[in-house]
């Protein structure tokens, strides 16, 4: 890209503070959107209406003592939390956030690099942020940072491969790995449609990737206190949250560029002819960003964390496996695009609808069956007798084999 020196710095203040607002708005409206979901107001004393909570828990973190135990690893100790912070920032580079404009004369495309690989980049940046939690959970010097550190390196190794797997077929189909050609490709149908499967296995594992409920296991606050950064406070602990949002408006960002168009309108605002230029595809990219944040704010509201052993079940044995069987059948219908095949649309949207039906019922049967042997083979609980007028009293809890044989013992 051709920009001058000030145009590229532009840019660059630009998506930090993109970024940053996003986070800022997010963590307000999450915890009023989740507040509501449980019957609560939620923030709604700091500013008008609660709106500058985010401002006030900002400053509280700054002010706060910054504790260091004894027996951490200081370097790597200080360094986890900008490991995990700037790849988190620096994957944002190659989103496109709109077509080209002209600012202040000059012709510049809403995007501060766009690599032929951008995609991988993004892979490679969530990699490496990774190593910023494993890290902090192996310098803190505690047994329970560290499980939440071991845990995190399992996640990344399951969800990035049904993740890249994801990413497989729609760069079948766009032809290209860069992420301004895949947006490029979505200009008549969207990814979404055409490859539906795909779509649906991002959409687990990006929630998984980031660490967010119901899949946040490195935290755990239930089985391991504070998860990989209990030993943290003050602004190292904020760091950590700030990476967790930002990730979390990465990979949204990257879902709404492979599968929603990218900056590309919506319908019926396509039929707008003005709807693709100038400034108008940087309020559609922002709003599917948006419906992207509201599905993390919903499924934390909703679902409960899920056991560990449920967690790597789900990669290992469903999202990796659907992700490769449809890449090989994406690859048939290409290669029927590729002989002249005319109707090829027609086909990967049906079958695509097909597999993601198919695969719903399966889950949904498998589930639904492991709740009825559950609670088939659970003892009937006989109920107490009741005599006329009287009110009826819960069953005492029946005692054990070996406590009764014990009690006879004494008493014997």
């Amino acid at each position: 890209m051709n920009d001058p020196w000030w145009l590229m710095l532009a840019k660059v203040l630009g998506v930090f503070v993109f970024l940053i607002l996003t986070v800022v708005l997010a963590i307000v409206i999450e915890r009023k959107v989740v507040g509501r979901m449980q019957m609560r107001p939620g923030p709604n004393r700091v500013g008008p209406k609660g709106w500058l909570q985010s401002l006030a828990d900002a400053i509280k973190l700054a002010l706060k003592e910054d504790i260091v135990p004894f027996n951490v690893d200081k370097v790597i100790y200080a360094l986890a939390p900008v490991i995990s912070t700037v790849p988190a920032i620096t994957a944002f580079a190659v989103i496109p956030l709109g077509p080209e404009v002209s600012i202040f004369g000059h012709r510049t495309a809403l995007q501060l690099a766009d690599l032929p690989i951008a995609v991988l980049f993004v892979l490679a940046m969530s990699s490496i942020g990774v190593y910023g939690i494993v890290l902090a959970g192996w310098s803190s010097g505690s047994a329970y940072p560290l499980l939440g550190g071991i845990r995190s390196t399992a996640q990344v190794i399951s969800y990035e491969v049904a993740m890249g797997l994801a990413f497989a077929s729609v760069f079948l189909y766009a032809g290209t790995m860069s992420t301004s050609g895949i947006v490029a490709a979505q200009d008549r149908v969207w990814f979404a449609f055409l490859l539906l499967p795909a779509f649906m296995v991002y959409l687990t594992a990006m929630v998984g990737e980031t660490n967010r409920a119901p899949f946040d296991l490195p935290e755990a606050e239930g089985e391991l206190v504070g998860g990989f950064h209990t030993e943290y406070s003050s602004l190292k602990f904020a760091l950590f949250f700030l990476a967790e949002y930002i990730n979390m408006t990465t990979v949204s960002a990257v879902a709404v560029t492979l599968f929603l168009g990218g900056w590309h309108a919506p319908f019926p605002f396509n039929m707008w002819p003005a709807a693709n230029t100038g400034w108008w595809p940087l309020l559609w990219f922002t709003l599917k960003l948006w419906g992207f944040i509201f599905i993390y704010i919903w499924l934390r509201g909703t679902l409960p964390r899920l056991r560990y052993d449920q967690f790597m079940a789900l990669g290992w044995k469903v999202l990796i496996p659907v992700a490769l069987g449809w890449v090989m059948l994406a690859a048939v219908i290409r290669s029927l695009r590729n002989d002249g095949y005319q109707h090829w649309q027609v086909l990967l949207a049906g079958l695509s609808t097909l597999a993601t039906v198919a695969l719903l019922l399966a889950l949904h049967r498998r589930f639904s069956a492991l709740n009825t042997r559950r609670f088939e083979s659970a003892p009937a609980v006989a109920a107490p007798p009741s005599s006329a007028g009287s009110f009826p009293t819960p069953p005492l809890p029946q005692r054990s084999s070996a406590v009764q044989r014990v009690k006879e013992d004494v008493n014997g």
